[in-house]
């Protein structure tokens, strides 16, 4: 039998902790409580789980806090906990490296559909990765000018340099390269990268592609290689510096 998933949850709500704890167990997971933010990056670094769930208001130290201190060390998928009332919230979790966001008050079937489609993506990039030999050499790099995209070590380099990219970050980019001269909406960006349908609210993709700009373009405000096409979509430039 396969060994349990391991779920490492960081939220100083008892209660809602114990809950979260009892039902995800019911589910077949393995799941971790940590109630302080001071001490979570030590544990989850020591831990290493599967999937991290990170509330944002915590004592000692503030989710934000934790995501930015573990993102670079930490592979696994991270998903926060964040107020209904505060998009800022997401957006700033977003660009620190955090894979998704669930609204409190959490709705556990809502968190739970989140957490698998977060591990779908997970296998889904294992499986790109692994093994390389079966795939041509067109499928294993996408090289556009001074880009390369190689897959199979979820990398990519720009002008020879590595662009450190999150999970995110580089799943967007494999999938905007591979459709390199097609216009790809969020409806189908959002189905393809998260396992869920768009609810026309979210901003995770938007951010992911300020972010990607920031890494690849010479002037993200003026961008080159990631266009965006007005009411339909973005577009990967084949042809771009």
């Amino acid at each position: 039998m396969d060994e349990k998933q391991r779920i490492f949850v960081v939220e100083d709500d008892q209660r809602l902790a114990s809950l979260l704890q009892d039902y995800l167990q019911q589910q077949g997971f393995e799941v971790l409580l940590e109630t302080r933010g001071d001490t979570a990056p030590g544990r989850i670094l020591k831990e290493n789980p599967d999937l991290l769930i990170l509330d944002l208001m915590l004592p000692g130290m503030d989710g934000l806090a934790v995501c930015q201190k573990v993102r670079s060390e930490y592979p696994g998928p991270i998903l926060i906990l964040t107020a209904r009332e505060d998009d800022m919230d997401q957006v700033a979790g977003l660009e620190l490296g955090a894979d998704d966001y669930v609204k409190k008050p959490v709705e556990p079937r809502v968190l739970l559909a989140r957490i698998r489609a977060l591990f779908r993506r997970m296998e889904k990039s294992l499986e790109q990765s692994y093994p390389a030999d079966r795939r041509s050499p067109q499928e294993e790099e996408l090289e556009f000018g001074g880009l390369r995209i190689c897959r199979s070590s979820h990398t990519a380099w720009l002008h020879k340099q590595l662009v450190e990219l999150t999970t995110t970050e580089f799943d967007l980019l494999s999938l905007l390269a591979s459709h390199a001269g097609e216009v790809l909406d969020r409806e189908r960006i959002f189905s393809e990268l998260r396992g869920i349908d768009y609810d026309g609210l979210d901003r995770s993709i938007d951010i992911a592609v300020s972010r990607l700009r920031k890494k690849l373009e010479i002037d993200p405000a003026q961008p080159t290689r990631i266009r965006t096409i007005w009411r339909q979509g973005y577009l990967f430039v084949k042809d771009a510096w």
